[in-house]
């Protein structure tokens, strides 16, 4: 059963994009002269509802990109998208000074947002969006904020439930 488990990850790993949304390089200079590390942030999504951000440091670029996109893959949430288009309602994420505004928009708008937050949005597969960054525009932040933002929608069904109401009475 546990290989079963591991080859559906696997194939659910291939599923997901992958896009690079910031790229570091830091120098430590020690007495020996200066050394480098890289360390990357990256945005797994399959374009329906599946999205997760990761950040990895090395020695090298691709193994920073690398170690990023696997904990990124680790990090993967369900976006609940209404009529697999939009978001149901706004919502604020924030994360440390960066603030992130989501907007469900009319058909055919499209994703009105810029830098890392469209990242996000692209490759959780909503189509029809209007983001505005409030607050620092740190690339990260911004793109965790987002996600953030993303994580605390819910669906008409979701409110009913806690509720104990159909969705029909709200």
């Amino acid at each position: 059963m546990a290989r079963v488990e591991r080859h559906n990850n696997r194939q659910k790993r291939q599923l997901l994009e992958e896009r690079v949304i910031n790229l570091g390089k830091v120098t430590k200079v020690t007495k020996g002269g200066r050394h480098f590390r890289f360390s990357a942030t990256v945005v797994v999504g399959n374009r329906k509802g599946l999205v997760g951000i990761g950040t990895g440091k090395a020695n090298e670029t691709s193994d920073a990109i690398s170690k990023a996109s696997k904990m990124a893959n680790k990090n993967v949430v369900r976006i609940s998208l209404q009529e697999g288009r939009t978001i149901p309602h706004e919502a604020i994420g924030a994360v440390g000074r960066a603030k992130v505004l989501v907007k469900p928009a009319k058909e055919g708008s499209g994703i009105v947002a810029g830098g890392s937050a469209r990242a996000v949005l692209e490759l959780a597969g909503v189509k029809d969006i209007v983001s505005k960054s409030l607050g620092s525009n740190t690339k990260v932040n911004v793109a965790k904020a987002t996600l953030d933002a993303l994580k605390s929608l819910r669906t008409p069904e979701k409110v009913a439930a806690l509720r104990g109401k159909k969705v029909e009475e709200l």
